[in-house]
């Protein structure tokens, strides 16, 4: 899925091209328009790495949309993660029988992504499925249980689309390998 490099010093090459990403996310609205008709849906963001996947898939649903979002940490200021997870920011909205769609930019390990299904489930909602931008391909796609995917990735560590390094390269229109700094 490579393309061509992404002009940037730190970065590698173009992994998903903006077209590429355009293209998904408007077929990702046909679905979930398609398999929440007739029923309101409570879309939760991610924080911050799901903030432009989530409005730009947002803007293709055709059915009666709310927001919330949460944020989480497993990450710290680091590109690995430190194998826990911890809420930063809760939700506002009770999602007690909503029809919910947990939306996340990437599903690296599952780690992030169990603990959020576990802890919204507790929370009594009449459905909950997961969307998710980016998934490793090593990922047990049984365990994560991930209804929509945007794009299937290897192991480089990625930005753009929302996703950071370091707080940097979150409003790139692609999504780019993460070679550091030059």
């Amino acid at each position: 899925m490579n393309v061509e490099g992404s002009g940037h010093p730190d970065l590698g090459d173009v992994l998903v091209s903006e077209q590429q990403l355009r293209d998904r996310v408007a077929v990702l609205g046909k679905e979930i328009t398609r398999d929440y008709e007739g029923r309101d849906l409570l879309m939760v963001g991610i924080l911050k790495g799901a903030f432009i996947f989530m409005a730009d898939l947002a803007r293709e649903i055709a059915v009666p949309v709310e927001f919330d979002f949460m944020a989480v940490s497993s990450y710290g200021s680091s590109t690995k993660s430190s194998g826990v997870v911890r809420i930063v920011k809760d939700l506002d909205a009770d999602v007690t029988d909503r029809h919910v769609l947990l939306v996340e930019d990437i599903v690296d390990t599952g780690l992030t992504l169990n603990y959020l299904r576990k802890n919204l489930l507790a929370r009594g909602p009449a459905s909950l499925e997961i969307c998710a931008l980016l998934v490793r391909r090593d990922v047990d796609r049984e365990e994560a249980r991930v209804r929509y995917t945007g794009f299937d990735i290897g192991d480089d560590f990625v930005v753009g689309y929302g996703l950071d390094a370091g707080q940097r390269h979150r409003g790139l229109p692609y999504v780019a390998a993460y070679r550091g700094p030059a």
